[in-house]
């Protein structure tokens, strides 16, 4: 089974915290503005290099694969997060409970020191990306397949926890065109978004935005639910190569910069 198939079933297996109960209201301008502050700690630039901000949760895939290694390290005087990974996945998560609608504008820094040899996210064998914005939502699991209730109530029955609905990811990558969204091969539930795609900018930071409230409607056909959790993902499990990684401060906006 690939990394990406394991990284969905834990966000089902409620390793973010589980759902929101307030699923369809209308924050006020005080609840934005707290959801805002909140977000505001998932900052790397806002710790001193070292140990992971608590807020921020390694997920560990499979004791079968070896993880990521990630830390917060200096870079022209900002703390940002490195991420070594040599034949190896896992994620960094941090638990959200925000109203997409109200920041709908996703906004981040990576910088790669060069492309995945062989890596190439549309096929199975192939599945790995240098850098990874995961995205995490609540949503009405009444409308899925059954074989995806199926694979829900599972999970609620083994940790005795609501579960999130889809797993929306920003990915670098090598041949798929930007803007391109790549379906997971055993789950309706999991989308890649190309956000970057070849050579150019190797080596240098990059800033991006996307509006990820109409990358979710393009992806799952429907405007998304609350954001329930953000991370980060580096993997080279699938092609076995080495690759480093950084990433700057995640933000979401109410307005595009």
């Amino acid at each position: 089974m690939q990394a990406l198939f394991f990284v969905f079933l834990l966000l089902l297996m409620g390793a973010i915290g589980g759902c929101a109960t307030h699923r369809g209201s209308t924050p006020s301008d005080a609840a934005a503005q707290r959801a805002e502050r909140e977000q505001a700690l998932a900052l790397f630039s806002a710790h001193p290099p070292g140990a992971l901000p608590s807020a921020w949760q390694p997920l560990i895939i499979t004791r079968a694969k070896k993880p990521t290694e990630y830390r917060l390290v200096a870079d022209g005087g900002v703390t940002v997060l490195h991420a070594h990974a040599a034949a190896s996945a896992s994620l960094l998560m941090h638990a959200l409970d925000l109203e997409p609608d109200q920041q709908p504008w996703l906004a981040w820094q990576w910088k790669v020191d060069r492309h995945i040899k062989g890596a190439d996210n549309r096929y199975r064998d192939t599945e790995d990306a240098p850098v990874r914005i995961v995205l995490a939502f609540d949503g009405d699991k009444g409308d899925l397949p059954f074989s995806e209730q199926i694979l829900f109530e599972t999970g609620r029955l083994v940790t005795g926890r609501e579960l999130p609905y889809a797993t929306l990811m920003y990915i670098w990558e090598k041949k798929a065109p930007v803007g391109s969204v790549i379906a997971h091969t055993r789950t309706s539930q999991l989308k890649m978004v190309v956000a970057a795609s070849g050579p150019h900018g190797l080596g240098q930071w990059r800033q991006l935005s996307r509006n990820l409230v109409d990358d979710y409607q393009r992806a799952f056909g429907k405007k998304p639910g609350r954001l329930i959790g953000v991370g980060v993902m580096s993997d080279t499990d699938n092609t076995g190569d080495t690759v480093d990684a950084w990433y700057g401060d995640i933000r979401l906006l109410r307005q595009q910069k």
